[in-house]
């Protein structure tokens, strides 16, 4: 299986070209994006926070940090395709990188633009924004350092940028993890990013110069080690919190979920650890996602554990080719004495747990049914479909009033039919996954990276939804003829945004 270093990411080199396609305007109005549904609570409607040209169909967006950009190996990409009322348009693609128009600063090597993604409306405009990490950056002579830049949306989709926070300090990595919210609940954007163990948040508004209304640095003082990061309201209070998926320094084993609480002042300095029904910490991962799962107001935490091999494996059975732990979120925030563990020995799961499936590698949380509750999208890359080694696999299990269900879930690898490709050693199908409702009908759609396809030049997989959920029928693949980029070796569909 490919090396994919916890805490970083690790990706093959990628040539890119930077053309932009030009996007029609968006419509003059915008329909409402969040409704009621039956067993799910009402929640007021909000815009689509993936909709870079305003025309109300969410878009996406996909990653290659390691893409060789006009010769400077590893400078990174980001690419996009926008939604429509038939999906997902591969017609209407945009590809960026350093180098592109308006973007800041210039695509060097080992820049890994594109390290991390997310998407928000940052400067109150009515479009989505997107935002990207470029944990490689050097600055000045600090290598390593790291940065984060936004590039705008508007009515034509994105363009042009800013940068809105370079590392000052070597190895810093700004720019490795990044998550978006409303931490102070004053309707504007937030973004953090982390430098090592140490919080960077930026608070919204932000101006187009990518200035910030303040900043601040949230320190550690345990000497812990940040895995990956997701924001939601966990206490229903109106204003988001950071969960935090950690490791207690070098300890892989010693395995936590941090919250920082959002208030007035923004995120809280001291987070809280999620415990288990005996008070003791619950067991974390390496990954992690946030989104309504159950269909309360509160938002729900998924961690994913793809490390195995350490002791706590004998009190977590479940740990066996990764496991994924749901904790509900509720009034005192997540509610870990009310977590539930799946793994692909959970009843209704398809596959069986063998050692380093990585069950759990990629999360996403979305409806796919249309019927009001969460359903997670899991990434199992390190599957072996046959006798072919991590060739990979995706699964979607169902939410429910009561969280998640291994019940129903449906699987999808390159053998299943009507998936396009065919399945081979070392794809890592379903090294990212995403749920993203791109014709806004309720339903939404996954779409699933495999960096490792074709030797490593990567691809990416679009499946259709129904009232029944995800469907293989219909289902499409994209990749470096679509975006004009070149193949050798890019490992495209390392990640989307978030």
């Amino acid at each position: 299986m490919a090396s994919r270093a916890l805490g970083t990411t690790v990706v093959l080199a990628i040539t890119v070209a930077t053309a932009v396609i030009t996007l029609p305007a968006a419509q003059a109005t915008t329909p409402d994006r969040a409704t009621a549904s039956p067993g799910r609570a009402a929640t007021a409607p909000a815009p689509a926070r993936e909709d870079f040209n305003g025309d109300g169909f969410p878009d996406l967006a996909f990653t290659a940090p390691g893409g060789t950009v006009d010769g400077k190996a590893k400078a990174g990409y980001v690419g996009v395709v926008y939604g429509s009322k038939n999906g997902l348009q591969t017609s209407t693609k945009q590809v960026f990188s350093q180098n592109s128009p308006g973007i800041p600063d210039d695509a060097e090597a080992g820049d890994a633009f594109g390290s991390s993604t997310a998407s928000a409306d940052l400067d109150k405009d009515g479009y989505t924004d997107l935002v990207i990490g470029a944990s490689g950056e050097q600055n000045g002579t600090f290598r390593k350092a790291g940065s984060l830049t936004v590039v705008w949306g508007g009515p034509q989709g994105l363009s042009g940028g800013a940068t809105l926070l370079s590392g000052d300090e070597e190895f810093a990595g700004i720019g490795t993890r990044t998550a978006v919210g409303d931490f102070n609940g004053d309707g504007a954007t937030d973004v953090v990013t982390l430098q090592g163990s140490n919080i960077h948040l930026l608070s919204g508004p932000f101006g187009r110069d990518g200035g910030a209304a303040s900043a601040r640095v949230i320190r550690d003082m345990d000497d812990l080690r940040y895995t990956d990061i997701a924001a939601g309201d966990f206490n229903g209070d109106g204003r988001d919190d950071l969960a935090s998926a950690v490791h207690d320094g070098d300890e892989y084993d010693a395995r936590r979920i941090l919250v920082h609480q959002g208030g007035a002042g923004g995120l809280a300095d001291t987070p809280t650890t999620v415990k288990r029904p005996d008070g003791y910490s619950l067991q974390g991962g390496e990954t992690i996602a946030a989104g309504h799962i159950n269909g309360d107001k509160y938002a729900d935490i998924v961690v994913g554990r793809i490390v195995e091999g350490y002791d706590s494996d004998i009190d977590y059975p479940r740990a066996l080719g990764g496991m994924i732990t749901y904790v509900p979120g509720g009034a005192s925030g997540p509610q870990g004495t009310k977590a539930k563990v799946f793994n692909q020995d959970s009843a209704g799961v398809p596959g069986v747990a063998e050692v380093h499936d990585e069950f759990g590698a990629s999360l996403s949380v979305g409806d796919m049914n249309g019927d009001g509750f969460g359903d997670i999208a899991v990434g199992v890359p390190g599957e072996d479909i046959v006798k072919k080694k991590d060739a990979g696999s995706v699964l979607v299990l169902p939410g429910t009033a009561s969280g998640p269900t291994g019940a129903g879930t449906i699987g999808f690898n390159q053998d299943t039919a009507d998936v396009p490709g065919v399945a081979e050693a070392g794809d890592l199908f379903g090294g990212a996954a995403k749920l993203v409702d791109a014709n806004h009908d309720g339903r939404a759609e996954l779409a699933v990276g495999a960096p490792g396809e074709n030797a490593g030049d990567g691809s990416l997989w679009v499946f259709p939804s129904s009232a029944k959920g995800p469907t293989a029928k219909g289902s499409f693949t994209f990749g470096h003829g679509t975006l004009g980029t070149v193949a050798k070796a890019a490992a495209l569909g390392t990640s989307f945004n978030r």
